[in-house]
């Protein structure tokens, strides 16, 4: 039996060591590219780990004015705008989406589950389809460079998303929890308040960071939407370290790694509530 606890593991460890290998390598390759010259990248053979490493590429982002090379000046204020349409995309799809997410677990009416379908069938659509009289509408209202039009734009793929996951979250929770604090003089809201948000927390900062996430990573609406300094953000950003006639290779690592860093530190200081919010999605009652 021992032997045999002894195999089962040594198998584990063959099999996780290279899905391990995959998912990290590509990561590194990254880090240590940010941390080269692009001389030293581009040598062949390749160079895995920088000879001389150096974080230049990394002070050119942030003091374009310093830089040898042209680097984007924009990179630093598109880092901050990200967060601004990230955040509040989140902070709307969370609250709307938790009072629409609500409804439909908890009240009966005719027609409910056509109605979710239908919410996951709008984030379904491509985006390609909706451009044109997106672009349109917010020319018409004068938002075209502004962070209010990719926060709108964002709602339209993010709160689909968040009304699916939070339904799912407040359908795991026991209505006995709601029926008990009626007993005590609550109304609907207040337990809603008291009861099922507390209770389903992990589900809620779950749904959040998978918000964020998708807000974060959005590319097409910004490219399409924005142009100026005053909306552009990270993912637009990296991209124009691609020039017409040069490619800034190891700018573009640096940027890749700082674009990184937010879903990251979200990811491991919510890693708690992320595993059980998961697992309680899984299981319903």
């Amino acid at each position: 039996m021992h032997r045999k606890k002894i195999l089962n593991k040594l198998l584990l460890f063959v099999i996780t060591v290279p899905v391990l290998l995959f998912i990290y390598l590509p990561i590194l390759w990254l880090f240590f590219s940010s941390l080269s010259n692009p001389v030293e990248l581009l040598a062949i053979p390749p160079h895995w780990i920088p000879q001389n490493p150096t974080f230049q590429n990394y002070i050119d982002i942030f003091f374009p004015n310093l830089a040898a090379s042209a680097v984007p000046r924009t990179f630093a204020a598109s880092m901050v705008n990200s967060l601004k349409v990230s955040l509040s995309v989140t902070a709307i799809s969370l609250v709307l989406g938790g009072l629409a997410a609500y409804a439909l677990a908890r009240i009966r009416f005719k027609g409910k589950s056509q109605v979710l379908l239908g919410i996951l069938g709008t984030r379904m659509i491509p985006e390609i389809s909706l451009v044109i009289p997106l672009y349109l509408l917010a020319s018409s209202l004068k938002m075209i460079n502004t962070p209010q039009v990719l926060i709108i734009t964002y709602l339209s793929f993010a709160l689909p998303f968040a009304i699916w996951m939070l339904t799912t979250f407040f359908q795991t929770i026991p209505i006995e929890l709601e029926e008990a604090a009626r007993l005590d003089g609550c109304n609907r809201i207040q337990s809603l308040i008291r009861v099922v948000l507390p209770v389903s927390a992990p589900g809620i900062i779950t749904t959040g960071l998978f918000v964020f996430m998708l807000a974060w990573d959005e590319f097409f609406y910004a490219l399409i939407f924005t142009s100026t300094l005053a909306a552009k953000t990270v993912p637009v950003a990296i991209s124009e370290f691609v020039g017409r006639y040069v490619v800034n290779i190891t700018g573009m690592m640096a940027g890749g790694i700082l674009a990184a860093v937010p879903p990251v530190l979200l990811a491991l200081i919510f890693q708690r509530y992320i595993v059980r919010g998961l697992t309680a999605g899984s299981v319903k009652g």
